[in-house]
């Protein structure tokens, strides 16, 4: 499963690129002027790089290679997420993506991901409890065409309240796609409060496991954690029926950024120049001295 289209990073390094896509993420938003759902993608970023630059057979020179593997985005409001990292890895230039940002006649790239007009979007998503049915049929269909490659699905614990999900959930674990992978991101918060309070998802680990599936809990903003859990997923044998894999990843919403960290009313929100400049300190500061 290891990525040969880009260099194998170590956990340090990791951890570095998230920070660096962090500060860029701040920055986009603040160009764009536009209200970009931070909370949720800063919670997700470890995650997400961990993925593209290392664990992913994914070539972002050529994002629709057959045998790629793919990253279904089902909380799609925290798109701006992946296009920061397809700018880091030369797909677009920020600029770009800033002049083309929900405009009215050259818009390609919008609050919610478009696979329309970006060819590494694998779904166009943001409509909550799409992207998990949307991944377990290409797991059902890879293993119906014999192919090796993953399908992976990152879903926010609040649109586990969509019941899509668990149809989806049902479907799989019945199927026994072991080549499906769930990464739930599990920051404990949605745009109406506590997902606790709003419909509470737990036990998740155990209604997870009654659904056929098997469940890894993961602090998902430690990258040492998160590459172990990576490390550890066995080969992806389209054939070979086994349950599929639940990631519970939990992390902080607004991680990185000291004045968002758990705080509500930063699920989304715009930024202005202040704003950037604390931001940017703040996720320099988690910065390790090597």
């Amino acid at each position: 499963m290891m990525n040969s289209t880009i260099k194998e990073l170590t956990i340090q390094e990791l951890e570095d690129k998230a920070i660096d896509i962090r500060k860029d993420l701040c920055t986009f938003i603040y160009r764009i002027g536009i209200a970009g759902h931070l909370g949720g993608e800063l919670s997700m970023i470890d995650i997400a790089v961990a993925l593209y630059y290392k664990y992913m057979n994914y070539d972002p020179k050529n994002p629709e290679m057959p045998d790629r593997d793919r990253l279904i985005l089902s909380k799609g409001h925290c798109g701006e997420a992946l296009f920061t990292i397809y700018q880091d890895m030369g797909m677009y230039t920020m600029d770009y993506m800033v002049d083309h940002f929900e405009t009215l006649e050259t818009a390609k790239f919008s609050m919610h991901p478009n696979r329309k007009y970006v060819d590494a979007i694998e779904a166009s998503t943001g409509s909550l409890g799409h992207g998990m049915p949307i991944a377990t049929g290409l797991a059902l269909g890879a293993r119906m065409a014999n192919e090796k490659w993953r399908t992976f699905c990152i879903i926010g614990d609040g649109e586990l309240q969509e019941g899509t999900n668990w149809e989806a959930f049902m479907t799989a674990g019945h199927y026994k796609l072991g080549n499906l992978v769930a990464i739930i991101d599990k920051n404990d918060l949605q745009m109406s409060g506590p997902t606790s309070l709003t419909n509470s998802v737990d036990p998740l680990d155990e209604k997870m496991r009654a659904f056929g599936w098997d469940v890894i809990e993961v602090n998902g903003n430690d990258m040492s954690e998160v590459c172990a859990v990576f490390d550890s997923l066995p080969p992806s044998y389209p054939q070979i029926r086994r349950k599929p894999i639940c990631i519970i990843s939990n992390t902080t919403k607004g991680k990185g950024v000291s004045f968002m960290e758990n705080v509500i009313g930063w699920h989304a929100g715009v930024l202005n120049k202040e704003d950037l400049e604390k931001a940017l300190e703040s996720i320099e500061n988690t910065r390790k001295v090597r």
